[in-house]
């Protein structure tokens, strides 16, 4: 059968008046690409799946094996100007770790030595496993108030059974394993369900209860006036009423902080004031927690050493006795009694370790330009703190005070915290004897000027309104929850708040209707499809809706259970809206209507059928760009919404998709019958929850076999009609086919085999790479042969 152009001129003519009867099946032969047209498509399948990745095991076995040890793929290149870098940021931070650790292990409820052997053990053992340079894992302001919070529980239920120290080495063995379990089946993922304003918050709020707690110590007042294990708000207010009773220990902390936030703000002026002298400014900088615990400790020598002398209760609190060496090196204590004890506080201090940690591993790793790997680092953690409990450690995490420090001085490799290792060794080892007359307010003092870092600023909220409103009443919700109740509230806040947020925009996801905007820059010019309500555009923008009983609709997530059935209900809300029954008359009398039905008190009156102008709807285009996955329960949404629709318009209804990203969506579709063209009575349920069954009460297949799918391509089929109205239009140039009136078959195919071949399968019609020409297309029944416009646009 030749064709020609008289035919299709014959078309053109219908686009003046535009049919209702819109069709726009196999609009995807247009979509060709140059190059062998032999494509032979194949839905993709579990076997694929398991292929790919069940593909070289030893290889694989192989390298998880050694992406357990990062260290390998970088020390043997290790030279002296790293060397240099390491030593510098090693020996700073190791001049503040000792006296922070030493004050954290006292916030912990232990005694000062604790503290230096989490140091120790965390920046050594942490330099094996790690993928951050940056970060120095020790005992932490946050995790040192939770571990204090689990020996008082566990005090509470047993008594005096177990020794503060054996209870939080066994917390830190515990919390490890469960750090290292985590990375080493790759799930640190469901970390990033919780968000940074959550996490912000919760930060925040606990550095200010960490702050309170040490109010009584820094100002002397003692225990018997201030429960300092009360929430933040009553330890603040306790103090205040108790400030009669203060101290001479206030002299000593008042004076620290004050030396503290003096040498900090004032060397932070000179480094702006005379930049060329910056480095040495910040190096001086670095060494006032050091500088100011000698300071108060020589005052402390000269003013308590005469009581001590004398057998006298010193009239300021000091550390005293701080044993040399390791002497909790030992095998762990841990019992079931012990771990029933324990086992209601795992939780938060288990995310109280990964998320402080994580939030700041990444956080470096995006300000120095290098990669984390999460998996990795939770294994980092767990691997120092299984193997610290056997040297009395208690447990140990990324500190933001110190990693910050690290980073600015210029770190080169995780190897810098051997260096620190080895300054809390010589400490051990060295300066115990010293350690004695340190006040126990001067070590208030360092926690206090420490803690106030983790605290966000006020402009914070500020950004984060600005941001997202909402996670800005998350952020200070979570401050005002940990402050006036506790720590494991607010952490708990920061989970579920953060975890209802994600599953609202899940299933309540904002999905668009789509029109053509046609933008151009003077010269060339384009369609792009765009939201109809501007939501994003200019107001005055000049958006074409689609061809009348069209509608195109972008979902804005993937189409899973929790919101599919919300973004099916939005589609034919809309469709309603918008286009008329297929069959005007359906309920002629007001006893026909279904009850659920709002109509005409007297149903319509033919003025009323008359005087309703709207089109009816005749296909439905679903841009799935967004859609990452399906599910069978929006495959069943999509079955039930186009058997609504057909009965609906009073014709099948043509549901096309353009855009699908993934091929198993593409395989999810083509299981609910779509893209092929089969007909909605060919296909009945696939996630029915109850059975179908026939007049004889036998159930109906879930999966009827599909009819004619092959004939919508090969020859005869639409695409091949397409491709001849396309090589015969005006817009085609070939020299060969110019100025003749018809060409036969064997011509055309002869060009299609030297020039074109299907970017797509022409057995799935229905699926487009992109949202086709609509009205290209709306040419009624010979709307499917014309494809030159939306090979125009395409």
């Amino acid at each position: 059968m030749a064709t020609t152009p008289d035919r299709i001129a014959s078309a053109d003519e219908k686009l003046s008046g535009v049919s209702s009867n819109i069709n726009i099946t196999g609009a995807d032969s247009a979509h060709t690409a140059y190059g062998d047209n032999k494509f032979v498509d194949r839905t993709i399948s579990t076997k694929d799946w398991a292929a790919r990745t069940f593909d070289n095991v030893p290889g694989q076995l192989k390298d998880y094996f050694f992406s357990l040890f990062p260290i390998a793929t970088w020390i043997y290149r290790y030279n002296l100007t790293w060397l240099t870098g390491d030593v510098i940021a090693g020996l700073t931070v190791g001049a503040v770790v000792v006296p922070q650790s030493m004050s954290y292990a006292i916030l912990a409820s232990l005694t000062a030595e604790y503290g230096l052997y989490s140091s120790f053990i965390g920046v050594f053992i942490y330099c094996f496993f790690a993928t951050s340079k940056d970060v120095t894992i020790g005992p932490v302001a946050v995790m040192s108030l939770e571990v204090a919070k689990v020996i008082a529980h566990v005090k509470e239920t047993t008594g005096n059974e177990y020794t503060n120290a054996e209870i939080a080495t066994a917390l830190a063995f515990i919390c490890g394993i469960i750090c290292l379990g985590i990375g080493l089946i790759r799930v640190g993922f469901i970390l990033e369900f919780i968000p940074a304003p959550a996490v912000a918050g919760f930060m925040t709020g606990s550095a200010f209860t960490i702050a309170s707690t040490q109010f009584p110590a820094l100002l002397g007042i003692s225990k018997q006036y201030v429960n300092s294990r009360e929430s933040a708000y009553k330890v603040v207010i306790n103090t205040l009423k108790n400030l009669e009773h203060t101290k001479l220990d206030a002299a000593f902390g008042l004076s620290a902080l004050f030396g503290l936030y003096a040498i900090r703000f004032g060397l932070e002026y000179l480094a702006r004031r005379y930049p060329q002298h910056k480095r040495k400014f910040f190096f001086a900088n670095v060494t006032r927690n050091g500088l100011m615990v000698v300071v108060v400790t020589l005052a402390s020598w000269l003013t308590v050493r005469g009581d001590i002398a004398a057998g006298r209760e010193p009239r300021v609190k000091i550390l005293k006795d701080v044993p040399r060496g390791f002497q909790a090196v030992g095998p762990l204590r841990i019992d079931s009694t012990l771990l029933s004890a324990m086992a209601p506080q795992i939780p938060v201090a288990t995310l109280i370790l990964l998320l402080e940690h994580i939030a700041i591993a990444k956080s470096f790793g995006r300000i120095n330009d290098y990669k984390i790997i999460p998996d990795q680092e939770l294994i980092a953690i767990g691997m120092t703190n299984v193997i610290g409990n056997f040297f009395g450690a208690y447990p140990a995490t990324g500190s933001f005070s110190r990693t910050a420090l690290k980073s600015k001085s210029g770190v080169r490799t995780p190897a810098a915290g051997i260096v620190t290792g080895i300054v809390v060794l010589l400490a051990l080892y060295a300066l115990t004897d010293a350690f004695y007359w340190i006040p126990m307010a001067g070590l208030s003092a360092v926690i206090i000027h420490a803690v106030t870092d983790l605290m966000s600023p006020p402009r914070q909220v500020y950004i984060f309104w600005r941001v997202q409103p909402l996670e800005a009443i998350i952020f200070l919700a979570a401050v005002f929850i940990t402050i006036f109740t506790n720590i494991e509230n607010g952490i708990y806040w920061a989970i579920i708040s953060s975890a209802l947020v994600l599953l609202y925009r899940i299933a309540r996801p904002r999905g668009q209707f789509l029109g053509r905007l046609r933008l151009s820059n003077g010269q060339q010019a384009r369609d792009i499809w765009v939201p109809v309500d501007k939501r994003v555009l200019n107001p005055d923008a000049k958006i074409q809706n689609p061809p009348p009983g069209v509608v195109v609709f972008r979902p804005s997530e993937s189409f899973t259970y929790p919101n599919s059935s919300t973004q099916c209900d939005v589609v034919v809300d809309e469709i309603k809206r918008i286009t008329k029954r297929g069959k005007p008359n359906a309920f002629p009398t007001l006893g026909d209507r279904p009850w659920n039905d709002i109509g005409p008190r007297r149903g319509f009156t033919q003025a009323e059928i008359d005087g309703d102008t709207r089109p009816v709807l005749n296909a439905v285009v679903f841009d799935f760009s967004a859609v990452a996955s399906i599910d069978t329960t929006g495959i069943q949404c999509l079955v039930d919404t186009r058997r609504q629709l057909n009965k609906y318009a009073d014709r099948e209804v043509e549901f096309h998709f353009a855009n699908i990203i993934s091929p198993w969506v593409r395989r999810s579709l083509l299981a609910g019958g779509f893209g092929t063209g089969q007909s909605s009575s060919e296909f009945t349920e696939v996630a029915a929850v109850v059975p179908r069954r026939d007049d004889d009460g036998r159930a109906v297949s879930s999966h009827q076999k599909r009819k004619g799918a092959a004939a919508a391509g090969g020859e005869g089929g639409n695409n091949w009609k397409m491709f001849k109205s396309y090589v015969l239009s005006k817009d085609h140039k070939d020299a060969r086919f110019q100025g003749k009136e018809q060409y036969s078959d064997v011509e055309v195919a002869a060009h299609e085999e030297e020039h074109w071949g299907p970017a797509m399968s022409q057995d799935t019609p229905f699926f487009h790479i992109d949202i086709p020409n609509l009205e290209g297309l709306a040419y009624g029944k010979v709307g499917s042969e014309l494809s030159a416009q939306s090979s125009k646009s395409g």
